[in-house]
């Protein structure tokens, strides 16, 4: 027995065929590597992001490092990161610009008047110079000891004109490189006049300064060979300590052409003469 189809389901059963026929061939000849290429790409780029996000998310976590710093020179920048306003920070540009330096924290509050907050968080960082935390130390012991039962030791004042190396290596700060240099300069000038003179000496702090001031002094003017600063050759005036070679031949042009000097006053016309010097200068010279 024969099945007998319509016309339109012979057209329907065609249509289907040709349907999977269209569907083998595409699947035989189309390339779907790209797609998978694709896919791929997308993959790595999903696995770099997400290593992305984690790195962000660790440095969001990680905590800014403070290093020790001294208070004295925060700049606008370092004071902004510090948390710091912009009037605190000008507070304590004028205050150095005084040439003034803050020595603790609470000096630094008391010229920023930053907030006992800010103060209790940043003051951990502060570091001052050696010499400021020793001072600090040595307060501190004096409060907890018994006035009562210290001695004085008695300072013996020395003429530094007759002060020998072991005398100097003594003060705290000179050792045998600084007492040798105080020493070549006193042999410079001949004799030191004033104990202003320390200040010429290099590598001589103001604080060992003042302490050399405690324990030696001027106590005699020794006897000079003074300079006659109106009939002293240009080699003569350019071999004294405090004259060289140009500021020499100005003088003795200014004496040629002025007449002579009457007294220091005169001398510091010139230009280029260490006035600030003058005074212990004129001891050195005659008129």
């Amino acid at each position: 027995m024969f099945l007998k189809f319509t016309k339109e389901q012979r057209i329907g059963f065609f249509l289907l065929f040709a349907i999977i026929i269209a569907l083998q061939l595409i699947y035989f000849f189309a390339d779907f590597s790209s797609v998978s290429q694709n896919d791929s790409d997308k993959q790595q780029w999903l696995a770099l992001q997400t290593k992305v996000d984690s790195l962000k998310l660790l440095k969001s976590n990680e905590k800014q490092t403070i290093y020790l710093f001294n208070p004295n020179f925060i700049s606008d920048y370092k004071g902004y990161k510090l948390g710091m306003s912009v009037e605190e920070i000008d507070r304590l540009l004028a205050f150095r610009k005084q040439n003034k330096f803050v020595n603790s924290a609470k000096e630094f509050q008391a010229v920023t008047k930053v907030s006992d907050s800010l103060l209790n968080a940043i003051a951990p960082f502060f570091k001052f110079p050696d010499w400021v935390n020793h001072r600090r130390g040595d307060n501190e012991y004096e409060n907890f000891s018994n006035k009562t039962f210290v001695k004085k030791e008695k300072i013996v004042i020395i003429d530094i004109n007759q002060a020998t190396q072991e005398d100097l290596i003594k003060i705290n700060g000179i050792g045998e490189a600084i007492s040798l240099r105080i020493l070549t300069q006193k042999e410079k000038l001949g004799v030191f006049v004033s104990m202003e003179q320390m200040k010429e000496v290099w590598g001589l702090s103001p604080e060992v300064i003042l302490s050399l001031n405690k324990h030696f002094a001027i106590t005699k003017l020794p006897d000079l060979n003074k300079i006659d600063i109106n009939n002293a050759s240009l080699k003569e005036l350019s071999m004294f300590f405090y004259f060289k070679n140009n500021l020499a031949r100005q003088i003795v042009k200014y004496r040629s052409m002025n007449g002579d000097f009457k007294n220091i006053e005169d001398l510091i016309k010139i230009n280029d003469f260490p006035v600030d010097k003058a005074k212990y200068i004129s001891l050195y010279l005659s008129f």
